[in-house]
Formats: C-alpha cells, sequence, structure tokens
C-alpha cells in the first residue's frame, strides 16, 4: 500500500516531470531538466504555502483568546478542546494548514532529489523506462554536460559553494528572530531548545549541505542550489503576502 501511494502520488510524477524536461530542453541537458523540475514543484506547492501563511497570521489574531480559553480550561481537556476549536470555526481558521504543507512538501522533496540522484534505482543519464508514463518519451541521449560546462556525474566546487550560500541566505530569511535572553534569567527548556535550533539550521546546515552536494555529485548539488534559491524567492512571496495581510488589517482597524 506504501509503495503504491509513493509511486502513484510522490516519485513517478516528479520522475516523469525530470523525465520530460530532459526531453524537451535541448540536447537532453539533465542540469536544465533538474532546474526545471525543482521550480515546477516548488510553483505547485506555493499555493499552499500562502495558504500557510495566511493561517499563521490568523492564529497570531487570536492568540490573545486562545490563552485566555487554555488558562480557563486547562483542567478540563474535553472544555478545552470544545472551546478551542469552537474559536478556530469562528476565526476561519484550520490549525492543521501548516502540517499538511509540511506533510506534502517532504515526500516531494525527497521524491525529487531520489530522481535526481538514482531514479527508480537506475543512475542517470539511464533512464527507467518502466516507471514512464504512455505520454513522456524517453530520451535517446540525455547530456550529463550542464551547459556544456559542468559534469552532473562529477563533483562540482562552484555548485556545492552556491549550495550552502544559498541555504544560509534561506535560513536568515526564513527563521523568525527570538528574543535576546535576559542576564539572569531563569533556564527555559521551550527557548533554549529554539535557539538551539536556529544555530543549527542557520550555520551548521549550511555546511552540511556544502559537504552533501560536493561529496554525491553536481547532479545532487544543482539540486540542493536551485531548490535553496527558488525558496529564497518563495520566502519573499510569502512574507509580499504577510505584509498585504497586515496592511489590511491596518486599514481596517482605521476605518472602524
Amino acid at each position: 500500500m506504501w509503495s503504491f501511494i509513493w509511486h502513484t502520488f510522490f516519485f513517478d510524477p516528479v520522475y516523469n516531470t525530470l523525465v520530460f524536461f530532459i526531453d524537451v530542453f535541448p540536447g537532453g541537458d539533465v542540469g536544465l531538466a533538474i532546474i526545471g523540475t525543482v521550480i515546477l514543484v516548488k510553483v505547485v506547492l506555493l499555493p499552499l504555502s500562502l495558504k500557510a501563511v495566511r493561517t499563521q497570521y490568523a492564529m497570531r489574531q487570536i492568540e490573545p483568546e486562545l490563552k485566555e480559553i487554555k488558562e480557563k480550561y486547562k483542567d478540563q481537556r474535553e472544555e478545552l478542546a470544545k472551546h478551542m476549536m469552537g474559536l478556530y470555526r469562528k476565526a476561519g481558521v484550520n490549525p492543521f494548514a501548516s502540517i499538511l504543507l509540511l506533510f506534502l512538501q517532504i515526500p516531494l522533496v525527497i521524491a525529487l532529489y531520489l530522481a535526481v540522484s538514482n531514479g527508480g534505482g537506475i543512475q542517470l543519464p539511464a533512464i527507467n523506462t518502466e516507471l514512464l508514463y504512455s505520454f513522456i518519451p524517453a530520451p535517446a541521449a540525455p547530456d550529463m554536460q550542464f551547459l556544456g560546462l559542468i559534469d552532473m556525474a562529477g563533483r562540482s566546487l562552484l555548485l556545492a559553494a552556491l549550495a550552502g550560500g544559498a541555504q544560509f541566505i534561506h535560513a536568515q530569511l526564513a527563521m523568525p528572530a527570538l528574543a535576546k535572553k535576559e542576564a539572569g534569567a531563569k533556564p527555559n527548556f521551550k527557548d533554549d531548545f529554539a535557539r538551539s535550533m536556529q544555530v543549527q539550521m542557520k550555520y551548521v546546515m549550511p555546511v552540511l549541505i556544502f559537504i552533501f552536494a560536493y561529496t554525491l555529485s553536481a547532479a545532487i548539488a544543482l539540486y540542493f542550489a536551485v531548490s535553496n534559491v527558488v525558496a529564497i524567492a518563495q520566502e519573499y512571496v510569502v512574507r509580499r503576502q504577510r505584509t498585504q495581510l497586515e496592511r489590511q488589517e491596518s486599514l481596517n482597524m482605521t476605518q472602524a
């Protein structure tokens, strides 16, 4: 069952998209196909990302009421759940929107990674024709030379550095700033854990991405690089959406 779900909804569609772009782009350039596939997957996920932003914004708006409910019914689980769900319905909020995006995004990203690195057990430039849809032609001769300059089967220090750098920039943009820890403040596991995760994401993850990208292959390095560059662009779109929501709220308050 899980194999059916994985191949039907995640891996096979992504793999066929990659092969489609290999066939479409001049010379069967695998590098250009990777770029096209990453961008398409990100575009497909963008509406969910924007919906998650709207949900997060709405959650911030009802946070004071939510705290009151949690405090009032902290010893009554059933009443707490009932009133919380009532508040969500009143505000038109789906608290699981961000979780849904995460559950969809992770398998799609893994599928894209596997399609680039070892699609269906066959390494590029070989194509596993058994996985292709009837309307997707098998490219005659996929070209592993990205723009005639970089061998996708080899290693590329340039692409690995780009992947690590883009990951660093994306982490700086995406991770919210935490309040500075006050001197003499009591230890707080939640805040300390959040600060530790931020340090890991901002500084450790880019180094790991660089190492993986350089160690595995230029194809994987290009995948990481393009994925992070598109994620940076998507972050700006998400921020614009958030700004528009904040301006609309400010306008509504002024008119009221």
